[in-house]
């Protein structure tokens, strides 16, 4: 049995692929159910009426994100 769950996308960060079909792989900032926002990476239909598969981060997950792909530079 599917859960019912929502969101809301307070910001959005950025687009970084588009399909033919519309579908954008983007960085957004999600509340899930109600609880402090995250970084989020996933496929969003158009409209953000549907999702695919994806990842959240915390602000220090982010961070750490961050420094590991500057270190690689």
């Amino acid at each position: 049995m599917a859960q019912e769950f929502s969101y809301e996308i307070l910001e959005e960060i950025a687009v970084l692929s588009e399909n033919d079909k519309g579908w954008r792989k983007e960085l957004n900032i999600v509340s899930w159910n109600g609880r402090p926002p995250k970084f989020d990476l996933r496929d969003w239909g158009p409209e953000h009426e549907k999702m695919g598969k994806g990842i959240t981060l915390s602000n220090e997950e982010f961070a750490a994100l961050q420094k590991a792909l500057k270190e690689m530079e």
